[in-house]
């Protein structure tokens, strides 16, 4: 209560010292904490209308585990064809067909399939190294030219026209380059939505704001069985469908949003980035001081983005890759459990929607987790509980081949939907903790960086679950291992639960000196 208190007393006269001379000069974070309200009812609306965009991030991220699946079956068209035989790869080609038809899926209708089976993970591999380049593109893009908003438009138009040119592709390879052009085109709008989203709210808000971009995720995610079922017999009509929301969104819905104010207060547009929190306050019934200014940044004011980068201030690159060796394993996890559910010999539409539903209680469990638990404890044991998921899956796996007529475990099949449960935890946590690490100058680079190293591990998985395909529990090892190594290497971060959002990396740096300097004065004191 007394250190409550001092804070409160010291944050008073501050407000004084800057309110001398006729004006009121206060920080963003706390014109939102003082006037605007912390999470009203107009960042209410700015999050939900900013978070629709994550479904469209989810579907094309996710469509190959339909549009790129095997059959599940295959029947024989001729005499020549040995029914007793139970590997396809043994048949003369011409004697047997696919159950579905030839257009049912890629590997169905590009003959993907015994020595040619490795060919059919090559579009997903390029899909997230499109995504690894484009995070760092849109991150770059996001903090230095365009800001949050047109980031987020241009990445949703690009995602609807590539979506559509996809579903065109005359054969595997072309198919596989323009996989490489979506995973591009997209990779904008979910750093985007989440740094837009977290940059509009109060302290207490930003670990909640953030896992409710995920509902939205797991929203497409969902819907990717109800738009495939009925495409099933003809696998472009599915990116032909996913094409036309995003462009609706651009036209439609993006331009009610507004602009993060952090970001225009960086870029020296104080006077935009106050209208923008004065339409805040006034839809949440509130209204800001006739005197009020924004404190620009010190970089801001000399009229210099930053002094410093983020590759080359020490503290930040530590923790940079500190972060992205955590997303790379946590990435390859995460992806890798969802492309690898065509390897547990269910139906396919029902373990993804199974799948899918997992991700709402984690999200609601890592929203409510966010209010009052540290972000790196909840991560790591996260982590743990997904590696040692699907550690615990290769016991109960039976070792059955896809299309080899086995059945899955109903027990394999319930410990890898709670592996994916914690596993999808430990990815949304590590965003909101990124965002939380690094300052506004950076803030949206850094979160592009983490979205490359969650795109590496995910360019990887493809090919172990075509591995998957002959050794289920070696894929499932592999999976586990580097989850709980993910964990480990998060210690080496520091804890950032209700810290501010700094604007630049001189701030943060000063700041954060400053407050390690009064703990351990603190802990000196009594003795």
């Amino acid at each position: 209560m007394e250190e409550e208190t001092l804070e409160l007393v010291m944050k008073s006269s501050s407000v004084l010292e800057k309110g001398r001379g006729g004006k009121l000069e206060l920080t963003v974070d706390e014109v939102v904490e003082d006037y605007v309200g912390s999470f009203g009812f107009s960042q209410l609306v700015h999050v939900f209308l900013v978070s629709l965009a994550w479904i469209f991030d989810s579907q094309n991220t996710l469509v190959t585990i339909f549009s790129d699946a095997q059959p599940a079956s295959w029947k024989c068209t001729s005499n020549a064809c040995t029914g007793d035989a139970r590997d396809v790869c043994r048949q003369v080609p011409g004697t047997w067909e696919w159950v579905g038809g030839n257009t049912s899926s890629t590997i169905a209708e590009w003959g993907l399939v015994c020595d040619r089976k490795f060919l059919a993970a090559v579009p997903a591999c390029l899909f997230f190294l499109g995504s690894l380049f484009g995070s760092a593109f849109y991150g770059w893009l996001a903090d230095s030219h365009l800001g949050r908003k047109r980031a987020v438009l241009l990445s949703c138009l690009l995602t609807s026209m590539t979506g559509f040119v996809t579903s065109l592709a005359p054969n595997i390879w072309v198919y596989a380059l323009l996989r490489f052009a979506n995973g591009f085109a997209r990779s904008g709008i979910g750093i985007c939505c989440l740094v837009l989203s977290t940059e509009a709210v109060g302290r207490k808000w930003r670990g909640q704001v953030g896992q409710y971009g995920f509902f939205f995720f797991t929203a497409g995610f969902l819907s990717l069985p109800l738009i495939a079922y009925p495409t099933r017999t003809y696998w472009r009509n599915i990116y032909k469908i996913m094409s036309l929301p995003p462009l609706l969104y651009s036209l439609l819905i993006l331009p009610l949003v507004s602009e993060s104010p952090r970001w225009l207060l960086v870029k020296g547009r104080s006077k935009e980035a106050l209208d923008v929190l004065r339409r805040y306050a006034r839809l949440n019934g509130k209204t800001l001081p006739p005197n009020l200014c924004l404190a620009e940044p010190s970089a801001a004011k000399t009229g210099a983005v930053t002094k410093m980068n983020l590759w080359t201030t020490t503290w930040a690159a530590k923790r940079m890759v500190t972060v992205m060796i955590a997303g790379f394993g946590i990435g390859f996890v995460y992806y890798g459990v969802q492309l690898n559910v065509e390897n547990l010999n269910f139906n396919l539409y029902f373990t993804v929607a199974l799948n899918a539903m997992m991700e709402i209680p984690a999200v609601f469990i890592g929203s409510v987790l966010l209010s009052f638990t540290n972000r790196r404890l909840l991560f790591s044991q996260s982590a743990y509980i997904a590696g040692l998921s699907c550690i615990i899956c290769i016991i109960f796996s039976r070792g059955g081949r896809k299309g080899d007529g086995s059945k899955g475990s109903w027990p394999q099949l319930t410990i890898e939907a709670l592996g994916f449960m914690a596993a999808s935890t430990a990815f949304d946590v590590l965003y909101i903790y990124c965002v939380e690490l690094f300052p506004t100058n950076v803030r949206n680079f850094a979160v592009s960086m983490l979205r490359q190293a969650l795109m590496l591990g995910a360019s990887i998985a493809p090919l172990l679950v075509a591995l998957g395909r002959l050794s289920p529990s070696l894929s499932f090892l592999i999976f586990g291992v580097l989850s709980i190594f993910s964990g480990v290497v998060s210690f080496w971060l520091p804890e950032t639960k209700n810290s501010p959002l700094y604007e630049t990396l001189e701030q943060q740096e000063e700041e954060e000196k400053y407050n390690s300097v009064s703990k351990e004065a603190t802990i000196e004191l009594p003795k």
